[in-house]
């Protein structure tokens, strides 16, 4: 079964990018059905590159940026939001470690008390 790159909380912290590629995509559109300044090559030329360069550094950023953050949190140690530097709160995995392993000793202990 084939892993997500970017989950749902990773497309959130992606969405402050999204925005900004949405607006420069609009004005792109706009600009080539209206063409309120009519074509010269120079200008429109000029104009589409403006807004075309920004829109394709800012894709690279994005997808480079999720591709970070979804690898630091597979890697590195996860805290619930804006609780990493509160003293007493231990990691998210650190939490799950401990579930798992609470479920699987009582499943031993309930493996143990069929047995007898």
């Amino acid at each position: 079964m084939a892993t997500k790159t970017f989950d749902k909380d990773t497309i959130l912290d992606l969405t402050v990018n999204m925005v900004p590629l949405a607006i420069i995509l609009f004005f792109v559109v706009a600009f080539a059905v209206v063409n309120p300044f009519g074509f010269e090559s120079l200008a429109s030329g000029l104009q589409y590159t403006l807004l075309i360069a920004p829109f394709v550094l800012l894709a690279v950023l994005t997808y480079l940026s999720g591709k970070a953050i979804a690898g630091s949190e597979k890697s590195g140690t996860v805290y619930p939001p804006g609780q990493a530097t509160v003293p007493g709160v231990g990691p998210l995995h650190e939490e799950e470690e401990k579930a798992e392993a609470a479920l699987e000793e009582s499943a031993d202990a309930d493996a143990e008390e069929t047995a007898e």
